[in-house]
């Protein structure tokens, strides 16, 4: 019989336990280019962007979208899992058309924006070298007050109790923070980390209890994975290995993440919530990547230089061939068969990987 990787075994699995329930009407999206489905394409001047190829080469009809990856991201997997054919358009889509909320089809807005953190000023300046210059993100904040004139069209169109109804049994899924850590890590701040990391923990309860308040009752959180390992990091440490200051940084935060979930339920007790360990589940990939299929989990499949991490993905970068094969499509995001894998393993993995239910789970509860 022929042997199959972990990824193709999940698959099959999650084919045998089916689709999340068909009760979730909607999905709303929030956070950064690992969620982001075009956001950035509708801001003028914006660098940190990726609508041109190679990106999008593994997209239907090759079409680059605005996605940071080959193909589609895990925002688009986790909407599949829950019986949607993708994620749901960009804020920016709908401004121009708003009668797609009064459709029978409405299915949920993506927020998500590149580059953006849980921080106002995150994105706001360079991160790095190679995204120099970039201005104008949608951060979290925006993003909710964005969800917030969604909630206020759909009551003007539908009526409160029709929109009280869909928010508490839509999903909410947030992907954000990375790019906080990085701000930090490369500012050079004389705030200490545990400061920095408790602060940003706050901010971030803060942001979270403002989409309680419109009524969700289902939030999945997709917590920051080892950006330490990211090509981009790999290529300007000298040793070719992981920046652990910046893993520790994504370990803490995870912790404090968990925390603050643990006193919101305690505060909205209709809360459901699953948190996914992002950083357990790449880690466990980088040191074990046969069994998942890859066999480059330290160089981007699109780049240049070291690690092809020194420059972004366009026309004049290096491109793999064999991309199923790469756990990095870029300098700092995933390829579409790791977003796949990290959507199934918050869809349906065990508790190691996503606590205290997973994604499945939450949709059905």
């Amino acid at each position: 019989m022929e042997s199959r990787t972990f990824l193709q075994v999940l698959c099959l699995a999650i084919v045998g336990l089916g689709f999340a329930n068909a009760e979730v009407p909607v999905v709303f999206v929030l956070g950064d280019s690992t969620a982001d489905v075009g956001t950035n394409n509708f801001l003028p001047g914006f660098k940190a962007r990726a609508d041109f190829p190679p990106n999008g080469i593994d997209f239907p009809s090759s079409r680059p979208t605005g996605r940071f990856s080959n193909g589609f991201n895990s925002a688009d997997f986790l909407a599949m899992l829950t019986g949607f054919k993708r994620s749901p358009l960009p804020f920016f889509a709908l401004v121009g058309n708003p009668k797609l909320l009064k459709r029978p089809s409405f299915r949920g807005v993506n927020f998500a924006s590149g580059g953006s953190g849980i921080l106002d000023i995150t994105g706001q300046t360079a991160l790095t070298s190679s995204l120099s210059g970039v201005k104008n993100v949608v951060p979290l904040r925006e993003q909710i007050e964005q969800l917030s004139a969604v909630h206020d069209n759909l009551t003007a169109i539908k009526g409160s109790a029709y929109t009280e109804i869909l928010f508490s049994r839509s999903l909410f899924f947030i992907s954000i923070g990375s790019n906080d850590l990085l701000s930090y890590f490369y500012s050079n701040s004389s705030v200490p980390k545990q400061e920095f990391i408790s602060a940003l923990g706050l901010e971030y309860e803060k942001q979270i209890m403002s989409i309680l308040e419109l009524g969700a009752k289902k939030i999945g959180i997709i917590s920051v994975p080892p950006v330490g390992c990211c090509p981009s990091q790999r290529a300007f440490n000298e040793s070719g290995g992981c920046l652990e200051g910046l893993n520790d940084l994504a370990l803490e935060f995870h912790s404090t993440i968990n925390a603050l979930l643990m006193k919101l339920r305690s505060e909205y007790t209709d809360l459901k919530y699953s948190l996914g360990n992002t950083y357990e589940m790449t880690i466990n990939v980088i040191d074990n990547p046969f069994p998942f299929g890859f066999k480059e989990v330290q160089t981007a499949c699109c780049g240049v230089k070291r690690f092809n991490g020194e420059g972004i993905c366009d026309k004049n970068a290096n491109l793999c061939l064999n991309r199923h094969e790469y756990l990095f499509w870029d300098l700092f995001h995933p390829t579409m068969t790791a977003s796949k894998l990290a959507a199934l393993t918050l869809y349906a993995g065990e508790p190691r990987f996503v606590s205290p239910i997973n994604f499945k789970q939450l949709a059905e509860a």
